[in-house]
């Protein structure tokens, strides 16, 4: 007799993707991800965090605070890929708003100079992080499942 036989799983379907795991390769793909996110984080705000000037830490000490710990945080996504997948749908987010928000205004208006351009160009980035986002995952784990209890 089949193991199919009497099963829940439609025929066609891989039991993996009926109980919405994500495959190994593309387990691997979010740590690279992770890790990509993590030292480029550290090797552009850690030595700032590290060595910086009371004036430096007056006018941009909480965004590289901010961005500092968004970086360490992302390397526990190289031990928990798909637990860690907050932070990287974080950082989608705050990019695509900056985008949306502020760059394309000022891109409408003509008024993007050479030190924004660099910034907007730096921001872009962000659209490697689209197809390696376990999107079935996410939507099987994040918005059909129930959330948690009130009380």
């Amino acid at each position: 007799m089949s193991s199919a036989v009497g099963s829940s799983v439609p025929a066609g379907v891989t039991p993996r993707a009926a109980k919405g795991e994500v495959s190994r390769f593309r387990l691997y793909t979010l740590r690279l991800a992770y890790l990509i996110m993590s030292a480029g984080i550290g090797a552009f705000f850690w030595p700032d965090v590290l060595h910086h000037t009371n004036e430096f830490a007056a006018t941009h000490g909480i965004q590289s605070a901010l961005l500092a710990g968004l970086g360490l945080t992302a390397a526990l996504g190289l031990r928990y890929p798909l637990k860690m997948l907050p932070i990287l749908m974080f950082e989608l987010t705050w990019k695509a708003i900056y985008l949306i928000a502020f760059a394309l205004p000022l891109w409408t208006s003509h008024q993007i100079n050479a030190a924004t351009a660099e910034q907007i160009k730096s921001v872009l980035m962000v659209v490697i992080l689209i197809p390696l986002i376990p999107w079935r995952y996410v939507f099987a784990h994040y918005a059909l499942q129930p959330g948690d209890r009130w009380k």
